[in-house]
């Protein structure tokens, strides 16, 4: 009796050790499964700063596709070839990207050249502002004054040679047309091929299951993506070109710029706003005469904001693809010192594509489920169901 004892306390001691070990080696698989996602994560993020100059033109190209799918979807249904229709979409967008950049750099150029008067007038009208700000010029003169070199003539100066302006604005200007090719033909490239690459992403599953599945999830996430995409650059183009008229009937100089600037700048929520509301306000406060006929300008600019933010994309876009406010200012920060303003604008349409494809997969719905926006009637309905199931 004693001795089947021994043995089943030691048959219970074994069975206690594997199941530690067989702990200790799940902990350590998934310390080591953390490991490399870091290290994977770390070495993604150095890929994209250093090599931006490659991966930044390809990523525009694919929301372009995107944006451009259902058009040329409609198109074939009509009984155009893709790449007919691909085609002349991409004709389409290099004539208007070039004729709004014709329009607008006269505009935008004068605004640059004048922006030191636009300081000086703009501190005048403000004059009870103008101690705090002469205190402030006082200090920084004093500063450099102390900063500079001696003029005794055994000390020498060192200045540093500037690279010439011609030659910096002609490599600015060969880097942006080799992106902008890269963009529009790998664009077009995409937009004609059709369904060649869905085909090859089926072809890669080896069951019939898998395949019906991956095929389910790829056109999901292309055409809620590629309806967010076109619903919000028709939106933004709409609240430019009111906000360009409404400038417009006010009086106010260069509208057309306005316009754009606000479209283009309305893909950064909240932040796009807020920069083309100062900017505004600061040309309305040295453009008019009265400060309190000047502040109608935002004042308009805040209602058109209002107007599309709160009623006319919750209304078209829906609910469903909204992502909440600190998402989008940690993306906004991350993609701008990432890629720089480019970045920052494909900030929100990346975290939307991040978020659809998250919520079509399980393992991945916590981190869809955190980028979404958190509604009151939401948080409503599920109080009144926990009110109700106490009550019960």
């Amino acid at each position: 009796m004693k001795a089947e004892s021994a043995a089943l306390g030691a048959g219970v001691a074994e069975a206690d050790e594997r199941v530690a070990t067989r702990s200790d080696a799940r902990a350590d698989t998934r310390l080591m499964r953390s490991l490399l996602i870091g290290i994977f994560l770390f070495m993604t993020v150095y890929a994209l700063y250093f090599a931006r100059a490659f991966f930044m033109p390809v990523m525009l190209a694919f929301l372009l596709t995107l944006t451009l799918t259902p058009i040329v979807r409609l198109l074939r249904k009509r009984g155009i070839p893709e790449v007919v229709s691909a085609t002349l979409l991409v004709l389409v967008s290099i004539i208007v990207f070039a004729s709004a950049g014709y329009v607008l750099s006269g505009p935008v150029i004068d605004l640059i050249n004048n922006t030191s008067s636009i300081g000086q007038q703009l501190t005048e009208r403000l004059a009870q502002l103008r101690r705090p700000v002469e205190r402030i010029m006082d200090i920084a003169h004093q500063i450099e004054g102390l900063t500079e070199t001696s003029q005794e003539p055994g000390v020498q100066k060192v200045a540093v040679a500037q690279s010439g302006f011609l030659s910096s604005a002609a490599s600015n200007i060969l880097s942006a047309g080799t992106t902008l090719t890269i963009i529009f033909v790998l664009s077009l490239f995409l937009l004609a091929s059709g369904t060649m690459f869905y085909e090859k992403i089926i072809q890669s599953f080896a069951s019939l299951t898998e395949k019906k599945r991956a095929l389910r999830v790829v056109y999901d996430v292309e055409r809620e993506i590629s309806h967010y995409l076109l619903t919000v650059t028709i939106i933004n183009t709409g609240l430019g070109t009111v906000i360009g008229l409404g400038l417009w009937a006010l009086g106010m100089p260069n509208p057309l710029v306005w316009g754009a600037a606000a479209a283009l700048l309305n893909f950064l929520p909240y932040v796009g706003a807020m920069i083309t509301l100062v900017l505004v306000t600061v040309i309305a406060l040295i453009s008019f005469d009265t400060i309190a006929y000047a502040l109608l300008a935002p004042a308009f600019l805040v209602l058109c904001d209002i107007i599309e933010g709160q009623f006319v994309t919750p209304m078209v876009v829906g609910r469903r693809l909204e992502i909440n406010a600190v998402a989008i200012f940690i993306a906004i920060a991350f993609w701008s010192w990432l890629w720089g303003f480019v970045g920052a604008l494909m900030a929100v349409p990346l975290l939307v594509v991040v978020k659809v494809f998250c919520d079509h997969f399980e393992s991945l719905s916590h981190v869809g489920n955190f980028l979404a926006a958190q509604h009151t009637a939401v948080i409503e309905e599920e109080t009144d169901e926990q009110d109700g199931t106490v009550a019960g």
